[in-house]
Parts: structure tokens; sequence; C-alpha cells
């Protein structure tokens, strides 16, 4: 794309939010009846607006630069514009359907006017200001929920345990634990004493295994680098392996060349290294009790475009295509659907992350919806085909809007088991 589409595309984004701006404030006052409380609006609005577009400008800029590490300040920034974003979309939605049902009606009355000398009268003040206090509630609902996804949300790390029983299972390996992590995203993160705590709580599991799947920064490797330290702290009896994830590669920064690039993805390797992560780029591995076996295997990213199909399963499987039993690590859980579940070889468990849930839904016994699901048939959790089980973890961190509402930052911890 051009600059100069670039430069149009940019006006027009701001020309938008400026209209959406207008029409919510020339709305709103009209519901406010005495001087005191207009001239309490106009300051509160007027601050909402001057601090949103502050965050319309770091999220620019941080779209521009790629910063390698975040502040908290910046984030907060951030995080209000996509909040008072979503408040004001929610208000236009329920204004433009009350507007447009008081013009169909007037219209309507006109043309019986037309044919009866009735006077118009297109409905009582007093409905549409039951509307717009509805709009307001409903609205206030999601903006008072993502102001807390900026401030807590964020770092709000759930452990999600499930038991899983399989009948390959070698028996050395009954009860055997693993704690899955994926999506660090590293270059996000505003607070290191929360790492510190999901580290530690990580460590709390007390697994026999650790895999991480993919996503370890935003574009640079250097991202990880503060942190190195701290995730060293990962270690379980088994060992700590891991995958790439579409942001590990780089592709989403633009790069003084292609030597640059690949000096990177060196980097990348490095510090996994430093960090203990055995890194598994459509190789394999096995655990071993005994005489008994499990075999790992890990596979480069894979995703329907614009996402790179690096992953190579067959690639993957040589020279450990016999062990009976399979976990497979791959970052997009879309791979299990169009390659993984059509593949001769039985992988008993897939793991994935990639999707976040989007940061945003709802999770309640019995009910679960993000508007991820729309994009993934596999979005947040267990998933289970042809004997064929795949978990997609929510991930540690978050992209973004930083923050994260009802979906919240995840560590999965799998118990496995001889099904009899």
């Amino acid at each position: 794309m051009s600059t100069r589409n670039i430069s149009i595309n940019i006006f027009l984004a701001i020309a938008a939010l400026l209209g959406m701006d207008l029409y919510v404030f020339f709305v709103l006052r009209k519901s406010i009846s005495s001087p005191s409380g207009r001239r309490i609006f106009y300051a509160v609005y007027s601050i909402s607006v001057v601090i949103a577009y502050i965050g319309l400008y770091f999220l620019y800029t941080n779209f521009l630069i790629k910063p390698l590490q975040a502040s908290l300040i910046p984030n907060l920034f951030v995080g209000f514009f996509f909040s008072f974003f979503v408040f004001k979309l929610l208000l236009i939605t329920f204004f433009l359907v009350e507007d447009i049902v008081r013009m169909a009606k007037f219209l309507f009355l006109v043309v019986l006017n037309i044919f009866k000398d009735k006077k118009l009268d297109t409905g009582p003040d007093s409905r549409r200001k039951f509307i717009r206090k509805a709009g307001l509630l409903v609205a206030a609902i999601p903006f008072t929920s993502m102001l807390y996804g900026i401030t807590k949300g964020k770092y709000n790390l759930k452990v999600n345990t499930i038991k899983l029983s399989f009948k390959n299972l070698p028996k050395a390996f009954e009860g055997y634990k693993i704690v899955q992590i994926s999506d660090i995203h590293s270059g996000s993160f505003d607070d290191r004493e929360a790492i510190l705590d999901g580290i530690d709580l990580v460590k709390e599991q007390e697994a026999d295994l650790i895999l991480f799947t993919g996503d370890l920064v935003n574009n640079d490797s250097r991202e990880i680098v503060p942190f190195i330290d701290d995730f060293k702290r990962l270690q379980a009896p088994d060992g700590v392996y891991s995958i790439l994830g579409n942001h590990d590669y780089g592709d989403y920064k633009k790069w003084p060349s292609e030597k640059d690039k690949m000096e990177n993805m060196e980097l990348l390797h490095e510090y996994q290294r430093e960090m203990g992560f055995k890194l598994l780029n459509n190789e394999n591995d096995s655990i071993r009790r005994g005489e008994e076996e499990i075999g790992i295997y890990g596979v480069e990213n894979w995703g329907n475009p614009p996402f790179p199909q690096r992953g190579d399963i067959d690639k993957a499987l040589r020279g450990r295509e016999n062990i009976d039993f399979k976990i497979l690590m791959s970052h997009d859980p879309t791979h299990w659907n169009k390659k993984v579940l059509q593949h001769p070889t039985h992988f008993d468990l897939t793991l994935s992350g990639h999707t976040h849930g989007m940061q945003f839904g709802v999770e309640i016994p019995g009910f679960k919806w993000s508007p991820s699901k729309y994009i993934y048939p596999q979005w947040a959790g267990l998933y289970k085909k042809s004997k064929q089980y795949l978990y997609v973890n929510r991930g540690f961190g978050f992209l973004g809007f930083p923050g994260r509402v009802g979906i919240w930052p995840e560590i999965t911890v799998i118990e496995l088991s001889r099904k009899t």
C-alpha cells in the first residue's frame, strides 16, 4: 500500500471517529436538561475524548515503531481508546435504531396527514429518553469491564486443570502432569511483578513437563531480553519444550534487510536455549519412563493466509513415527482442523494457542462466547474429534488491546491417565 493510500485511510478513520464523537455528544446532550448537568457532561465527555485520542496516537505510533518493551501509561491510554470506542459504538447502535424508527413513523404520519387532516406526532419524548438511558446502561457494562481488563484483567491468570484418559497411554505415564502455556507476547508486558507472579504460579503446578506453544514475542526477538532470567526459572523434570508462533518470525516488522530478519530469528533461537526451552521446529523428542515412552512433536506455524504455513507434520514425525502415544504442539488450531485430523498418523493430543479467545468474551458454567468463535471453530478449551483431542490455550499474555475481559490469561494443567 502506498504512502498516499495510507494517509487517505488515516484521514478517513479520524473523520469517522470525529463523526461518532459528535453524534454521541449531541444525542446525549439532549438527554440532560439542567444547566449544571450539562456543564458536568461537557467536562466529562471532553476529557474522555482527549484521553481516547491520546490513546489513538500511542496505538498508531506503536504500530509504526513497534517498541521492544511496553509501558503502563501508554497501555492505559490505548486501552481507554478501545473501551471508549466500544462504548460509543453501542450507544450509536441504540440511537440510530431509535432515530430510524422515529423517521419511519414520521414519514408514515406524513402520508396519513395527506389524506386525513391530523396533527403530526412522532411519539412521546419520554420514550426517547428511556431508550437513551437504556443505551447508556447497556454501553456502560462493556465499558467498565474493559477498564477493569486494562488494569487488572490482563494479569488475572487462571489455572485450568483437565484430566484426559487414553487406552494407549503407557502404564508408566499414569498420572503424568503436563503444563501448557502459550502466547507470552513479552513485548506487551507493562508489569514485571505480575509476570513473576505468573511464573511462580506455573512452578506451583509441579509439572512433569512444560510445553510452550508459540508467540514468545510480538515482532522482535529482543523483546524477551528483560525477562530471560525470569522465564529461565520455568523448569520441569522432563524439560521445557517450545514451538514458534506466527509472531515469532518477525513478519510484522519492516527490517532493513533480509539479513537483519534472519539474524533476528537466530537471536530468538539463542534466547530460547538460554531460557532452557528446547525448540522443536518440525522436530520431535521422546520422554522415557523405563522401557516405555511418549512422543513430543512440534511443528512450525501453520494457519490460514495471511498466517505462514511452515508446519510440516511428516518432517516432525521422522525417526519417531512408531511411538504409540503422541503429543503434537501446533500454534494455530486451524492446523488441527485442516491437516492434523486428515493425516494418516494419529495424534492423541494436540496443543495450540494463537486465538487468545480474542481477549474478550463470556465464560460461565454452561455458556462460552467470544467473537473469536466466528473466525476459529476451535478457539478456547478442549475439543475432541475422531478420538483425537485438541486443547486451545487462551494465552499467557496479550496483544493489541492491552487488556482482557472475560477471557482470562491461562495456565493449563493436563493430567494423563489410562482408560480401562
